[in-house]
């Protein structure tokens, strides 16, 4: 099977066996084979998580986008991968993927990578990704240019401008920098066909003959921002329906939100609350959909916060302490002055006996609550503050028939390397009573 069909509505098995009278029992057969594979060729492909802290040379985190490109494979499972592209967006160099295998694809298959930022390629790469349940960073993936051959290994022999027929007249038609370019300003012709910079304050306008000055004839203080082509946060998963920009669109009318590049409509394909975009349930992105958002804001307002992690966890019948809900931290992604915070909800399924609702980063232990038989939900937040030696963290929890409570401590976890967040719960006896993880966010307010 060269891939993945549909094959439609499924058929009455008894209903064909009552048609099938006088067909060939081979025929018969087949068709029987064919009405069991129906429903797991209709199951998605596997894919592996890439989270990773990008920097470029000088030190500094990486912000712009990344341009993920493949051409068709077939993956590992038959799933027919058509030719196409992402673009996901990278902040304070937090980057995230979700891709589907190439190593165990049939055949040759790779990812092209291209890292933008303000508005030109800085760097490309190429990947090889596995199959993994584990989180893979991109130096596990990375690889040398496939399209270069062992021949390309030796001398390279340099190729002369007249060397390429016409090349020499399609250089000097092109306009070419003067001594008077600077970036980043508006770019210009002079009289000699030369491109150079105009000249004014940065709230000036440009006219068309070149020349700039204050627009509307007096120079106004710029106080709104443009927001392009940001991807929201959220898992797409297929039933994730709520999705978190960087900043509330600011007037809400502003906001163009895509999806796989069609234009979604306000108030019948999503909704909007503050920074919050809800789908309705016909229209919740699908695994795979490209999501992209841009809008007006009133202004930058300081440094934004990022949503790290968030999702609705699991639940546990058992006595002892189960994990619900993990969040991983890529190394190196905090640093001194920022500051995280862990928000969670837990339900109790039952009245019989106690539970208990546990979060940790890394080896520390920031929230411990126990909660009566009657207690049924059981909210809290935890928050920690990053200092050069480690971080302080408090909390505070509370819930139907439980008091608030708090608490405050310190965290020893070297921020250079990987730090999972755990959300974890336990009855306090067997019983044939649930705890569950209703809904748990992290979030990274990054310093300066």
């Amino acid at each position: 099977m060269a891939g993945r069909r549909y094959f439609g509505p499924s058929l009455d098995t008894r209903a064909l066996n009552s048609r099938a009278e006088g067909i060939p029992l081979p025929i018969r057969r087949l068709l029987a084979a064919v009405l069991l594979s129906a429903a797991a060729i209709q199951a998605a492909p596997p894919l592996t998580t890439i989270r990773d802290t990008v920097f470029k040379a000088d030190g500094s985190r990486f912000d712009g986008y990344v341009i993920i490109e493949w051409r068709s494979f077939d993956a590992s499972d038959t799933s027919f991968i058509g030719r196409n592209r992402i673009q996901l967006r990278v902040t304070d160099g937090f980057l995230n993927a979700r891709l589907v295998p190439t190593t165990t694809a049939a055949g040759s298959a790779y990812y092209s990578v291209r890292y933008v930022a303000n508005g030109s390629i800085q760097f490309s790469e190429f990947w090889a990704v596995p199959a993994s349940a584990a989180l893979v960073r991109v130096r596990d993936i990375r690889i040398p240019d496939p399209l270069l051959g062992p021949a390309q290994s030796g001398a390279v022999t340099a190729i002369e401008i007249t060397d390429v027929d016409g090349l020499r007249n399609e250089l000097d038609t092109r306009p070419v920098k003067s001594v008077t370019f600077a970036h980043p300003r508006a770019a210009i012709i002079n009289d000699d066909g030369a491109i150079e910079s105009a000249a004014g304050n940065p709230a000036d306008c440009v006219r068309v003959d070149g020349s700039s000055g204050p627009c509307g004839g007096a120079a106004t203080a710029v106080t709104g921002t443009f927001v392009d082509g940001e991807t929201p946060s959220g898992s797409v998963n297929g039933s994730n329906v709520a999705y978190v920009l960087s900043q509330a669109p600011n007037p809400a009318s502003s906001l163009l939100m895509y999806r796989n590049g069609i234009l979604q409509k306000r108030f019948l394909d999503y909704d909007l609350t503050g920074a919050t975009v809800t789908f309705s349930a016909p229209s919740t992105p699908q695994p795979g959909d490209v999501l992209l958002a841009s809008y007006r804001t009133a202004g930058t307002g300081g440094t934004l916060p990022q949503v790290v992690c968030t999702n609705a966890g699991a639940a546990t019948g058992g006595t002892g302490s189960t994990m619900l809900g993990s969040c991983s931290i890529p190394a190196g992604l905090l640093r001194p002055g920022d500051r995280l915070e862990l928000l969670f909800d837990y339900t109790h399924e039952g009245s019989a006996t106690g539970w208990q609702a546990d979060v940790r980063f890394g080896a520390a232990l920031v929230v411990s609550r126990t909660a009566a038989a009657g207690s049924a939900m059981l909210s809290g937040r935890a928050s920690l503050g990053f200092h050069a030696s480690g971080a302080q963290w408090s909390s505070q929890t509370w819930g139907q028939a439980a008091a608030l409570d708090s608490g405050v401590g310190a965290a020893a976890e070297n921020l250079a390397a990987p730090i999972t967040v755990e959300f974890r719960g336990n009855l306090g006896s067997a019983s044939a009573e649930t705890v569950t993880l209703r809904n748990y966010s992290v979030v990274r307010y990054p310093a300066p």
